[in-house]
């Protein structure tokens, strides 16, 4: 469906020497439903002339400047409103027409320049603009009619989005943007999904799975004689080991101090009843194994780890720790149990009369 649009266009000039010829500009435009813009049109404001007069280009879909015997007043920058408006109607990539006079030289001296400066600045400006497109003209009915062609070619070889009627552009066109909106939301959402479960780039340089870390961590206990020693100790766990322990731990979030806590739980797991303890000389006569902690520095670098594989991550607006989906997805391999493993585990050995304890797959 196509819909009906108004392009508004700047019309630029000297104006007590182009008053007529203006005048005819406006009537061709506003016989193509074209919005005339150009600064008599405006009226009186306290905002500086120049942003206005910037504003209201940014507006406009197309620009034409008319050239004809005056260059015009020269402003602060040292050159015309009017070259100063072409100027930034190129700089801003605007769609353009220049419409000089095609004999200078016959039109009247009342509206020719008078002033040698102002001459040789208007030569610059005509020189200037034939390096874009432009059209010439000798009479202001001509003009008109330069005009109402050019511009009619212009809208089709560089179409501009225009203005549209509110309603029109709620029936088709917002709908129209809305369907484009939505293919788009569509697609990032989808390639944002596939993202999160993969893996971030670089991890395969990190340590990981059943590579081993080696945490330093503390605890108290009590000799034959009651009194209380301090021992500081390394246990070598692996990474899958301690994401499977402190990353069931996160489904619903950890604060800070709950991850310190299970990292210590984990830590205290592991070590009471293991070889390193039974076989450690210092600790026999000693009871009551108590106070676990990870120390500071291991705790830190199993955190930045866990995150730097894109297994965690740290959510600001609610103080906690979450599992990434990527973490999601590599705890539920950890820990789900698969089809036929309770009816493994019921298996004897028939030399040792101990279950077998199947492997989980990873």
């Amino acid at each position: 469906m196509s819909i009906e649009r108004r392009h508004q266009v700047f019309v630029s000039s000297t104006y007590e020497d182009l008053r007529e010829e203006r005048h005819e500009v406006i009537q061709a435009l506003l016989e193509l439903d074209c919005i005339p813009a150009g600064m008599e049109l405006f009226p009186a404001t306290d905002e500086d002339q120049w942003s206005l007069i910037k504003r209201v280009i940014d507006e406009c879909d197309y620009y034409i400047i008319i050239i004809g015997g005056r260059y015009g007043s020269i402003g602060p920058q040292g050159i015309s409103y009017t070259e100063q408006e072409y100027r930034y109607a190129l700089e801003t990539g605007k769609p353009i027409i220049a419409f000089l006079h095609k004999t200078p030289a016959n039109i009247t001296a009342a509206k020719t320049e008078n002033n040698f400066e102002s001459k040789v600045l208007l030569e610059e400006l005509r020189a200037l603009t034939q390096k874009k497109m432009c059209k010439y003209w000798e009479t202001s009915a001509e003009l008109g009619s330069v005009v109402s062609r050019s511009l009619v070619r212009l809208i089709k070889t560089h179409p501009m989005p225009g203005w549209v009627r509110a309603d029109k552009a709620a029936a088709s066109l917002a709908a129209e943007e809305v369907l484009r909106l939505r293919k788009i939301i569509d697609d990032l959402k989808e390639k944002l999904n596939k993202s999160l479960f993969e893996v971030p780039e670089g991890v395969s340089e990190l340590a990981q799975g059943d590579e081993v870390f080696p945490v330093a961590f503390e605890f108290n206990t009590d000799d034959e004689n009651g009194e209380v020693w301090n021992f500081t100790r390394v246990i070598r766990i692996s990474w899958n080991d301690i994401f499977e322990d402190i990353g069931a731990l996160m489904l619903d979030g950890l604060s800070d101090h709950e991850y310190q806590e299970g990292l210590n739980k984990i830590v205290e797991t592991d070590y009471i009843g293991s070889t390193e303890m039974e076989s450690d000389e210092e600790l026999k006569g000693h009871d009551s194994l108590r106070n676990f902690s990870v120390v500071w520095r291991d705790e830190q670098t199993i955190k930045i780890q866990l995150r730097a594989l894109g297994l965690t991550e740290y959510n600001s607006e609610i103080s906690k720790w979450k599992l990434t989906p990527h973490g999601s997805s590599v705890l539920l391999k950890l820990r789900a149990i698969p089809k036929g493993y309770f009816d493994q585990i019921e298996r004897v050995d028939e030399t040792s009369g101990v279950p077998e304890a199947p492997e989980v797959p990873v």
